[in-house]
């Protein structure tokens, strides 16, 4: 459950930059889950604050313990906004893929002995929340992996 203690590590103000990244046309990428819980019609909920629509949405994830829609979420931030970050580390560490997607998941495991020469390279040429949060994700993505989780955990929240 890596991605939701990094959303929980989030600052407010963060997750508000995250999810206005995601905006498209006037809507956040949760404001229907916003609008059900608020018992608001779905075109109303744009009356509301950005701000107050992002955190809503936070609160929705954080009680709901949905890791699916957390990584979603994040992931989504990363491949509009931060997309070389992901390929760059899955080329550092040997990871097959098309433009960051990988096929195969199960088989396809970053090398072990090259993740901390990737973080290190990756934390010189993106900003270093953009790092943890994609490795909050490989941690959850490879368990097996435990230098990704070990990783994580050092880095300072954002």
């Amino acid at each position: 459950m890596q991605v939701l203690e990094q959303l929980q590590r989030l600052s407010p103000e963060r997750f508000l930059a995250i999810y206005q990244s995601l905006e498209q046309q006037g809507f956040g990428p949760l404001d229907n889950e916003v609008a059900k819980h608020l018992r608001f019609r779905p075109q109303a909920i744009r009356k509301l604050p950005f701000d107050q629509r992002a955190r809503t949405a936070r609160r929705i994830l954080e009680q709901s313990r949905n890791a699916q829609m957390a990584y979603e979420i994040l992931g989504a931030y990363l491949i509009k906004n931060a997309r070389t970050l992901v390929t760059d580390f899955l080329d550092a560490t040997g990871v097959q893929h098309q433009d960051g997607m990988i096929e195969d998941l199960d088989n396809a495991k970053p090398d072990a002995a090259k993740i901390a020469s990737a973080i290190q390279a990756l934390d010189q040429k993106y900003k270093p929340e953009d790092v943890t949060i994609y490795l909050a994700m490989c941690a959850e993505q490879w368990p097996s992996v435990r230098e990704l989780d070990s990783a994580w955990r050092q880095r300072p929240a954002s």
